[in-house]
């Protein structure tokens, strides 16, 4: 496994050593394990983060945001 920060928008991923090959470059480095385990978890602020490959070449990423229930 390793950690790649997307230099973007700075989120922080955890993915196979395979997938990391494949999309580390000029949108994704690598960065320490420590430096993930640092960053606030994605799935308690804004929720499941998802990284999917469709067997063509590029990879996709999906956030599934929790609903927000306000109480009265």
């Amino acid at each position: 496994m390793k950690c790649l920060k997307n230099t973007k928008t700075g989120n922080i991923i955890r993915v196979s050593d395979v997938q990391a090959y494949q999309m580390a470059g000029s949108q994704w480095k690598y960065v320490s394990k420590s430096e993930w385990k640092g960053s606030p978890n994605e799935d308690t602020i804004e929720g499941k983060v998802e990284v999917g490959h469709d067997q063509g070449g590029s990879y996709e990423i999906k956030k599934e945001k929790k609903s927000k229930k306000v109480s009265k």
